[in-house]
């Protein structure tokens, strides 16, 4: 038996309603992403299986520059010691091939008061470190010992150059100029000159400025290719405002740096909701000379999908008092809500509407705001003033009114009457 045919099309029916909806765009729980850039700058970065370990003992100074303190210091001190017994080694053997150590001779020492493995080593100490007490010293008898004061004095030159510029190379890095180079700690996303901007602030806490510096922003995700290779950290950089505007920075004091989110922006189909599921990494990188030692700092950081604030603004921090500029660094990262859509750049730019809509609905909400505050304000102060008023009442009640009798003579005789 065949089914009997509805009435209503197909297309009007339920299932074709439904399937012709619109959808709300599904969003999935964003997967905690190891950052590649940690907040204080250091490379969340591990090598493994290098087998070319060599490459390493071929840049000796590097080497040592790099390595922590402690390894540092345990080095410098092996070297030292080390060159000290190999050169006592060496005065040792001279006098004995000389004959010193026989102390029934009575010639001519090479090096005089030099008995024992002891003394030699004691003298090895007294001819690279230059001390000279004038108990022992060389004499003329003996080439070899000139020849072995002459390289003694040459290794311990050298020594003394490479540990002392590795020390001095520690104590000057960059990176210790970069502890007082400081960026707030969240980004900001918020409506600026009628676009969507993306903004960070940075700051110098030193009066020491820092010459030629820039300002340079990356977005680093996991992107597959329409060939299906995955990038696991796709670098893109992002052009801000200065770099556009100038080659350099002038950071006398907190600057904002900011970025249009524009077509050519990583960020332009990026809405906050879907900014929130991303796994995208802003990372920004201030480089600069710095201006005392003309060493090249940089400093750097990061900021995850969590760490934008949507919707927000960095409040102003420079102020002038009595004639110069202060900066109140306490709320250097403090940020206030403002208007902003929802939605991302690119809508944004096909539907100016929704700009003028949002700044409508905040001037109506800003407004409300007001009413309510003078309403509660006039409320309040008349509840104060009937306050005043009933204790005033109160106050008058209290009082008794005395009583004043007014005695009036008549014509028959001396009756008084009283009036109150």
């Amino acid at each position: 038996m065949l089914a009997r045919k509805s009435i209503i099309p197909e297309e009007f029916g339920l299932p074709g309603l439904v399937s012709r909806l619109p959808r709300k765009p599904v969003f999935r729980d964003r997967v905690n992403k190891a950052r590649f850039i940690a907040k204080n700058g250091s490379c969340n970065l591990a090598h493994k299986n290098i087998r070319e370990q060599g490459r390493f003992l071929q840049d000796v100074f590097t080497t040592l520059v790099d390595l922590k303190w402690r390894f540092t210091l345990v080095i410098f001190t092996t070297t030292f010691v080390s060159s000290w017994l190999l050169f006592a080694m060496s005065w040792w053997l001279v006098a004995f091939a000389h004959g010193d150590l026989d102390q029934q001779q009575n010639g001519t020492h090479c090096v005089n008061e030099v008995k024992s493995f002891t003394s030699a080593f004691l003298f090895s100490i007294e001819v690279q470190v230059t001390i000279g007490f004038g108990g022992r010293m060389i004499t003329e008898q003996c080439p070899t010992a000139i020849t072995v004061l002459i390289l003694q004095n040459i290794v311990g030159l050298i020594i003394n150059a490479v540990m002392l510029g590795c020390i001095f190379m520690k104590t000057a890095q960059s990176n210790r100029r970069a502890e007082t180079l400081i960026f707030s700690r969240h980004a900001v996303i918020a409506v600026r000159n009628n676009r969507l901007c993306f903004m960070i602030r940075i700051g110098d806490l030193r009066k020491s400025m820092i010459i030629g510096a820039t300002v340079r922003l990356q977005v680093v995700r996991k992107t597959t290719t329409p060939e299906g290779e995955v990038i696991p950290i796709h670098q893109i950089d992002v052009q801000t405002e200065s770099a556009v505007a100038s080659n350099s920075l002038f950071l006398l004091a907190p600057l904002i740096i900011c970025h249009v989110i524009d077509k050519n922006s990583p960020l332009y189909d990026l809405s906050a909701m879907e900014l929130q599921c991303s796994d995208l990494e802003v990372i920004v990188i201030l480089e600069g000379v710095v201006e005392t030692t003309g060493i090249t700092t940089q400093a750097r950081t990061s900021y995850v999908s969590e760490e934008i604030q949507w919707g927000h603004r960095f409040i102003p921090i420079v102020t002038e008092e009595e004639g110069v500029y202060s900066v109140d660094y306490s709320k250097f990262g403090n940020t206030v809500k403002v208007a902003t859509p929802l939605c991302s750049a690119r809508e944004l730019d096909e539907k100016p509407s929704i700009l003028i809509q949002t700044l409508q609905k905040s001037e109506l909400s800003h407004q409300n705001s007001l009413r309510k505050r003078n309403s509660m304000r006039r409320n309040n102060s008349m509840r104060k003033g009937a306050g005043s008023s009933g204790s005033l009442r109160r106050n008058n009640s209290g009082l008794v009114t005395p009583k004043v009798q007014f005695f009036t003579p008549t014509d028959g005789g001396q009756n008084l009457n009283a009036v109150t």
